[in-house]
């Protein structure tokens, strides 16, 4: 007695075999949506608070980028944050948070300012100390010289923060 097997359990039967096949090859690095490629013995970070050593100080400065790293590694990887100790541990320090006009207009006024902020970060890979780097990072916001720092500061912080956190995230866990 022949057994007749339809197209559609073969198709059932050989989609089941590459879902084993896949199953049975395990990876050393998991890919994240983010570009990340976190090797499979890391599991924890953690970052200590980043402090402010700039000679001008934005006194929420610290705690937002501390946070926004915190969110950032969260939000984009699989691994799980410790208070410290991670298997990745990140620190650092803000070195310059600075203001500098940019667009002169024929008044010679400027009509553009700059907020810069550079941090110095260090991180330590518990499994495999070759991967430890240190590295400046620094990042800016254009605004209307009319405003007042104090009335655009929020904003022009969390745009720079969310661009720190990336290129340190980037620098981190992506392989370029």
């Amino acid at each position: 007695m022949a057994l007749k097997i339809s197209r559609a359990m073969r198709r059932g039967l050989a989609l089941m075999a590459a879902a084993a096949s896949l199953a049975l090859t395990a990876c050393t690095v998991s890919i994240t949506m983010s570009g990340a490629s976190i090797p499979e013995n890391l599991n924890t970070f953690s970052v200590q608070y980043i402090n402010n050593r700039a000679p001008l100080v934005n006194p929420d400065l610290s705690s937002t980028l501390t946070e926004g790293l915190k969110d950032r590694i969260q939000n984009e990887s699989r691994l799980s944050l410790v208070n410290e100790g991670g298997d990745v541990d990140f620190s650092g320090d803000i070195t310059s948070y600075t203001t500098k006009p940019m667009a002169l207009k024929a008044d010679a006024v400027s009509a553009q300012t700059r907020l810069t902020v550079s941090v110095k970060i260090r991180c330590r890979n518990a499994k495999d100390p070759k991967k430890d780097w240190e590295q400046s990072f620094s990042a800016y916001q254009d605004y209307d010289s009319e405003n007042n720092l104090a009335d655009v500061e929020s904003d022009l912080v969390q745009l720079i923060v969310e661009e720190l956190t990336e290129n340190i995230f980037n620098k981190a866990f992506a392989d370029w």
